[in-house]
């Protein structure tokens, strides 16, 4: 969040922010007022209890002199200026209260360097990878959700018929892929410095606001328990939408030493989310689903060193599409498109060439976002009082936090399947990939299971 003091002395940067990152429902100007007033009553209420200290401090005294009209008189006002405090205090705090849920709607500043737009269209492709000498492909790739249903490898049905729409099964040399690519990734990040984490599943409704999921996006999380009547069950707690989320908390309210940083975490979680789809093929397939596997990686970092450990944050993320030599671009994303709690924010995105999608290159295919690499400066660390100590005896500081996805496992295990399809329908498996399933060189696929696979030629 951002600090009461900023919004106050800045407030045309906030409003700017406000149009450029297109929050709407937020009334900066009533946030002001409010402030004001609180200002105003935290003043009155200082002056009253200084009067109530001299007051009560001339009791005794007068006492002692044997005034006891003058001391019954201070006694009196000394009990109409605490009533008086109180109601000031009381008016205070739910000014203090809105204050608070104010500030907690409010977006991050974007960094000078982020570029203005509306959306999507705006963002910058700053550099594409791996594209110009891709391999060969098949005279037509054949997307991977039915690739994978021909190979008996994805099973959308059967995901659908025990959880509903937007689950999946992932079976056989489908499984096998996606722990190859999980223990892959976690390979490569341990190999870059990152300490290994396995976090909580659920988490509780601070640890959401903490990163920013709350109260903002809320409807797009699963809460744990059940909701009638605005009666929630006891358990405060949700199915966590990204790792980010328990990482970035675990030292909540916190103070770490100089020394400590940077600190870089790495967690492999499942990850739930409401994802409504788009139309056409984006509801098709492993791309846009309920649960997903990814591997996050977060970072706390000193504010000076920010910047800096973004770029390399980006490396670290990338060197999983250079290492398993699919074609990728990284795109700068404009105010618009970047989201609520970032400064700056980089999308990584693998082509998948399954598909002929509009945000694809001339040549086919489409652009799929395996990581958003993230620099929230302060944001986060207000929220959840994320500090530093710069000197064990200076005072303690906001540290900066960052994350990104390295990666995002469904959406790689698409792009293999397409990439590295071959015309037999077969699909070659990435050498990086081949130590984690026992040497094997191809997907070939397997026979499907259950009568009503029974087909033509299919079984006996």
């Amino acid at each position: 969040m951002l600090s009461r003091q900023f919004v106050r002395e800045n407030p045309e940067t906030v409003r700017d922010a406000i149009e450029r990152k297109g929050v709407t429902g937020v009334d900066l100007d009533e946030l002001l007022a409010i402030d004001e007033e609180w200002r105003e009553l935290k003043a009155t209420g200082d002056g009253l209890r200084q009067e109530r200290n001299e007051v009560s401090s001339k009791i005794g005294k007068l006492k002692q002199e044997g005034d006891e009209e003058a001391a019954q008189e201070a006694i009196e006002r000394s009990s109409e200026l605490k009533e008086e405090l109180q109601a000031v205090e009381e008016q205070a705090d739910e000014l203090e209260s809105k204050l608070e849920a104010g500030l907690l709607e409010l977006p991050n500043v974007p960094h000078e360097s982020v570029p203005t737009g509306e959306d999507e269209s705006d963002n910058v492709e700053r550099s594409r990878e791996g594209f110009a000498d891709r391999r060969e492909l098949p005279d037509n790739v054949i997307p991977h959700y039915d690739l994978g249903e021909e190979l008996d490898i994805l099973d959308f049905e059967r995901g659908a018929k025990v959880s509903g729409g937007g689950f999946q099964f992932v079976k056989g040399e489908g499984a096998r892929l996606e722990h190859a690519l999980v223990q892959f990734m976690l390979d490569v990040h341990r190999e870059q410095g990152y300490s290994d984490v396995l976090p909580p599943i659920p988490v509780n409704s601070a640890s959401m606001e903490g990163t920013g999921q709350l109260p903002k996006f809320d409807e797009d999380a699963y809460r744990v328990g059940s909701q009638q009547d605005d009666d929630i069950d006891e358990d405060d707690l949700w199915l966590l939408p990204t790792a980010e989320v328990p990482v970035t908390n675990m030292y909540r309210d916190e103070i770490l030493l100089d020394d400590d940083l940077p600190v870089k975490h790495q967690a492999f979680s499942p990850n739930f989310r409401r994802e409504a789809g788009e139309h056409g093929t984006e509801t098709r397939g492993y791309v846009r689903v309920h649960q997903f596997h990814k591997v996050e990686l977060v970072n706390f970092v000193r504010p000076e060193d920010s910047y800096d450990r973004l770029e390399g944050l980006l490396d670290e993320a990338a060197a999983v599409l250079d290492e398993l030599g699919l074609p990728y671009r990284v795109l700068d994303m404009c105010t618009g498109d970047m989201g609520f709690t970032q400064a700056k924010k980089y999308d990584i995105e693998v082509w998948a060439p399954g598909d002929d999608m509009d945000d694809g290159p001339d040549v086919g295919g489409r652009w799929l976002e395996v990581s958003s690499v993230s620099n929230f400066e302060d944001f986060q660390a207000r929220r959840a009082g994320l500090r530093y100590r710069p000197e064990r005896h200076e005072s303690a500081d906001y540290l900066h936090t960052l994350n990104g996805s390295g990666l995002a496992v469904p959406r790689v295990l698409v792009a293999i399947l397409e990439y590295y399809q071959n015309e037999d329908g077969t699909v070659t498996i990435p050498e990086v990939l081949r130590p984690y399933m026992g040497g094997q060189e191809t997907i070939e696929g397997s026979s499907p299971i259950g009568e009503s696979a029974v087909g033509a030629g299919d079984r006996e």
